[in-house]
């Protein structure tokens, strides 16, 4: 059974228990930052990595940590089940302030939430997605997993009106990433993806698909890629912390290739569940 039980600002209490004050920064601006770390049969999936990333956010927005990492995880540990597949969602915010003002607050203490929902497989991993590509109208600091998500919100939904499980993001004539994933490609034989940069999330599972591939020897490349290279790629994926590599099998209305999840994928895809059974 799910556990249902969060974490708010030092307590364990049911989530329907759990209350934010309206005065809070995160609720009245989007002031805070977050972060998913997936968790399997209770052990959490690269927590380091995923503390780096979130000490990294915090630092872009001037907010202190509020903890250590040891802290974090005595924090988090209870929240996970051994007996499932589940993902921390962790928030910080700037907290309560005394009155709505674009300044940072003095003396304000930060927000902190966490849960920690089941994992519930995607649905189409073995038929593959459609996506479709739109111009990237967020901000410009992508890299900061910030809580302020309307722009990729909308995309997303754009997305899901045409009937697509994902948007595919252009700037300048490049793909960036999706409305809420990383991007891969396989071109000419070789597995690329966009390099890291304010445009985009530093994901942990790019960066672990990355490291499966250069000790597989599976050609990889961290390179811009054109849209144009992107419309004749032999495969596409999208990939992100819960839903892990999603083979992308239609763009614009397009196949991608046979309109079949990729020869690349499968094997990726079993190298990656074969990295996550050896870290148990």
């Amino acid at each position: 059974m799910e556990n249902k039980t969060v974490f708010l600002n030092g307590q364990y209490l049911p989530l329907n228990e759990a209350k934010v004050s309206v005065l809070d920064r995160g609720f009245l601006f989007g002031d805070g930052v977050y972060e998913v770390i997936p968790s399997y049969s209770g052990r959490l999936f690269h927590f380091q990595e995923h503390l780096e990333r979130l000490e990294n956010s915090l630092a872009a927005i001037r907010l202190a940590n509020p903890h250590t990492r040891e802290q974090w995880l005595d924090i988090l540990s209870p929240l996970l089940d051994v007996n499932l597949d589940q993902y921390i969602y962790l928030q910080i915010t700037r907290g309560v302030a005394p009155k709505r003002d674009h300044a940072f607050p003095e003396d304000t203490s930060a927000t902190v939430f966490a849960m920690c929902p089941v994992i519930v497989p995607f649905a189409g991993l073995n038929d593959g997605i459609k996506a479709v590509s739109m111009d990237d109208a967020r901000w410009k600091f992508c890299n900061v997993k910030a809580i302020t998500l309307l722009g990729n919100i909308l995309h997303r939904q754009e997305a899901i009106d045409q009937d697509c499980a994902e948007a595919l993001l252009v700037k300048d004539g490049y793909v960036i990433e999706g409305a809420a994933s990383n991007v891969f490609a396989v071109i000419d034989g070789v597995l690329c993806t966009p390099p890291k940069g304010n445009d985009i999330l530093p994901g942990i599972t790019r960066d672990v698909i990355l490291e499966i591939a250069r000790k597989n020897n599976i050609p990889c490349s961290e390179e811009k890629i054109p849209f144009a290279a992107l419309q004749t790629a032999s495969e596409i994926w999208v990939t992100s912390s819960t839903r892990e590599i999603i083979p992308v099998v239609e763009l614009d209305s397009k196949q991608v290739s046979d309109g079949k999840p990729g020869p690349a994928w499968h094997a990726m895809n079993l190298l990656f569940q074969a990295y996550k059974k050896s870290l148990s």
